[in-house]
């Protein structure tokens, strides 16, 4: 059975090193980053079941961290630590998009509690052989919305998901245009298909590294995606 990995965004080094270790212990894949800004890169290039973060943190402090990972549209479960427990603190904390709030000083047997809640609340589960999807020589997980090819890897917006999902769906033959359009837009309106040449140029940049895969423009009637 595959880990569960978390990412931990701790920069005060001993607490980070039992924070760490301790989780090891139970079989989890412990990430480590010591500032906001690392941590941002790490995220953007692995993926994680769970984000632990504290909340000052050099270069990009955590609740900034935090905006930043759900911009990217990732709803990946996070828990904040940290010692700023003023009310405001609290709040903006899970304004910015945090789920759980554990202060400092905190046991380690509350941190394991917390964790597997927050996973079994969000079943961020691991991913499965089943969830992946195979395109060419990318790996596209749509409950993830990620495309990764080795190391490279691109998070996708829910708009490219879906419709990546449904070329998927319909690899190496026609997707009509309308019909993509009703069932992603719910109309064929010139709007929205101007939308929609959009993301297919996006997806096309997405999948430009492997020449084995194209999505093919069939004039004035839809798209083909080739892999």
């Amino acid at each position: 059975m595959q880990k569960v990995n978390l990412l931990l965004v701790e920069d005060e080094p001993f607490l980070a090193k039992v924070t760490k270790e301790s989780l090891e212990q139970l079989n989890y894949s412990v990430v480590h980053a010591t500032d906001g800004k690392k941590a941002f890169s790490i995220f953007q290039n692995q993926l994680f079941n769970l984000c632990i973060i504290d909340v000052m943190l050099p270069q990009t402090d955590g609740f900034t961290l935090v905006k930043q990972i759900r911009a990217l549209g990732s709803q990946v479960p996070i828990l904040f630590l940290t010692s700023r427990v003023a009310t405001k603190d609290v709040i903006e904390g899970y304004q910015s998009g945090g789920n759980d709030y554990l202060k400092k000083p905190f046991s380690l047997e509350e941190l394991y509690l917390r964790i597997a809640e927050l996973i079994k609340r969000f079943d961020s589960k691991v991913i499965t052989k089943e969830e992946i999807l195979m395109i060419g020589r990318y790996h596209f997980v749509a409950s993830k919305q990620t495309l990764q090819n080795g190391t490279d890897l691109v998070r996708l917006s829910h708009r490219e998901t879906q419709l990546l999902k449904l070329l998927y769906e319909h690899k190496n033959a026609l997707l009509e245009r309308k019909q993509a359009l009703i069932t992603l837009w719910g109309d064929d309106s010139f709007f929205n298909t101007r939308t929609m040449d959009v993301f297919i140029t996006k997806l096309r940049k997405h999948l430009s590294s492997d020449r084995d895969v194209e999505i093919l423009n069939v004039r004035g009637i839809g798209y083909k995606l080739i892999c």
